[in-house]
């Protein structure tokens, strides 16, 4: 290596916990690159197919590991763009929680006052709006219909979706061709680079290791466009500020493999990673009940068919939201589609002997494709989670050619996160299977183990050095000048879906990141307004950006 490029602040990922902080930092006056594993793909790239090469296998990475498996996004905009756009905010419980080490999690700096203004930075900035119930699609209105009937309650789902441009086409998990799901394609990127930020898609950073200066060099190298297992060349840049966002699967390997030239990691680096306590129940629904029982028809004979039509979760039952019952008791249970590749595969058939992912049963349900609806748990997990030594290269050992690889990721559920999964499944069944409108199963764990497609914790913030690897403000321990901002960071299992948590997070952390980048010279200021010039939520943060900044 002949030369080193040097910036002022070298971001790693680019979903909401690389998008947000590089925006900022490159609009207060910062040089910033940003280093993104995946490729940049554009609307018309937003393929409707499930082929090899197309936007389902080029954007996503999935990685199986010992009794977990992760999904998450590999491009530019990351989980923004491969994500269903449902953005709530995260019960007030959820910040006091205290999981299995029995004190409270979340550092004492933060709770849903605290972060409520930064949530509403991310309102404004993406936006976030609330559906009506007449614009909620077929799945989310049977979903609402049962639970009414069930005695239930049921809302829809924030989400980050603009209803103009949406055609229901129901492919948005593989990124919007119709640029109608708000990713951070559409704000806070060009944003980013409007203000000079330079972006370098399939770039997968390695390692991380100090410079003299007190700086650091991020070594990376570069991916083929088609063949994510080729690399076609490598290099290194020095940056004064470094912000990991590389997804909570991937993040913690960079750290682990860059310890014996960075130094010693703290102890939760690649520790208690939790997948939001997530888990899948799919119903196989009796058409003739649902008409008969919950007056839904399409018309002309025709089945309602709620299952394919339409977009993301929409609908969500949050009656187990209860911050008075007892912890690993609270769950959220909401309507989702997922897409046909690994649904066929791992969704069971209700009342078929074990395994039941292959068979004439299964034959048979595929047909009725139609007439399924999937019901999305996320719990309260024990945050079991270990990431063994890290791979030569990479967050995993590549299996094929894109999407595929084996990682070094142990969960096996404690009893706590075993008894709440089934204690949601028993709900999930008692809602659906109420007067004949469907049978139900739970996705099996046999054959990929537990699954998520919102990975947390795995470098988590917090009070206490012994159980957290970042302080408050999301700086590495021990490493002044490294900060995370992903879903790692988050402390633990929401029971919402995180992104909107994640994002507010990283708006939170951007004043510290600031002033840790002006103790090292770089002439960059705080205070830029939401990409799209709005300044209503600057002025809502800005008590707390202001004490940010002076700690």
């Amino acid at each position: 290596m002949t030369s080193v490029e040097k910036t002022d602040v070298l971001v790693i990922g680019s979903g909401f916990g690389g998008a947000i902080p590089a925006y900022h930092l490159a609009a207060g006056g910062a040089r910033v690159v940003v280093l993104e594993r995946g490729p940049w793909l554009s609307s018309e790239e937003m393929d409707h197919d499930f082929l090899l090469g197309s936007s389902y296998t080029r954007a996503f990475d999935f990685v199986v590991g010992d009794g977990m498996s992760v999904l998450g996004g590999n491009c530019v905009g990351g989980g923004s763009v491969v994500n269903f756009a449902a953005m709530p905010r995260a019960p007030r419980f959820v910040f006091e929680r205290r999981g299995s080490v029995n004190r409270r999690m979340w550092p004492a700096a933060i709770d849903r006052d605290t972060l409520d203004p930064w949530y509403d930075r991310v309102a404004e900035a993406l936006p976030v709006t609330t559906q009506e119930w007449g614009t909620v699609p077929y799945a989310g209105g049977l979903w609402a219909a049962a639970c009414h009937h069930a005695g239930r309650t049921a809302n829809p789902v924030p989400s980050a979706v603009d209803l103009d441009k949406c055609v229901n086409c129901n492919w948005m998990m593989s990124g919007c061709r119709f640029d109608a799901k708000r990713s951070l394609l559409l704000n806070y990127l060009p944003a980013a680079v409007a203000h000079g930020a330079r972006i370098r898609p399939l770039h997968e950073v390695q390692r991380l290791e100090r410079t003299d200066d007190g700086g650091y060099r991020v070594h990376y190298t570069v991916v083929d466009a088609e063949d994510y297992r080729v690399h076609t060349g490598e290099g290194a840049i020095d940056a004064k500020i470094v912000v990991l966002a590389a997804g909570a699967g991937a993040t913690p390997v960079i750290l682990q493999r860059s310890q014996p030239d960075l130094g010693a990691m703290p102890h939760a680096v690649g520790r208690y990673f939790s997948g939001n306590g997530e888990r899948l129940n799919t119903a196989v629904v009796n058409e003739d009940r649902v008409r008969d029982v919950l007056g839904l028809a399409r018309g002309d004979g025709r089945a309602y068919e709620g299952y394919q039509i339409g977009r993301g979760p929409c609908v969500a039952s949050w009656d187990r939201l209860d911050g008075s019952l007892p912890e690993y008791s609270r769950y959220s249970l909401e309507q989702l589609y997922f897409p046909p590749g690994l649904g066929t595969i791992l969704a069971q058939v209700p009342g078929a002997p074990r395994p039941s992912w292959f068979g004439a049963a299964k034959k048979e349900m595929l047909r009725r494709w139609r007439s399924w609806l999937i019901i999305f748990t996320m719990i309260e997990d024990d945050n079991e989670g270990v990431f063994g030594p890290p791979p030569p290269r990479g967050n995993a050992n590549r299996v094929s050619q894109q999407m595929l690889g084996h990682g070094t990721i142990s969960y096996h559920p404690t009893a706590n996160t075993q008894r709440a999964w089934a204690e949601s499944d028993a709900d999930v069944k008692s809602i659906l299977e109420r007067d004949g409108l469907a049978e139900v199963a739970p996705w099996t764990n046999d054959l990929v183990g537990a699954y998520t497609v919102h990975p947390l914790a795995s470098c988590r913030i917090g009070d206490d050095p012994a159980t957290s690897a970042l302080d408050d403000r999301h700086e590495l321990r021990g490493h002044p000048g490294v900060f995370v901002t992903d879903g790692s960071a988050v402390p633990g299992a929401l029971t919402v879906n995180p992104a909107m948590t994640i994002a507010a997070l990283a708006e939170r952390a951007v004043p510290g990141i600031v002033r840790a980048a002006r103790e090292r010279g770089v002439d960059v200021v705080y205070g830029a307004p939401a990409p799209d010039g709005a300044t209503s939520g600057r002025r809502a943060t800005g008590a707390q950006a202001a004490e940010l900044m002076n700690r």
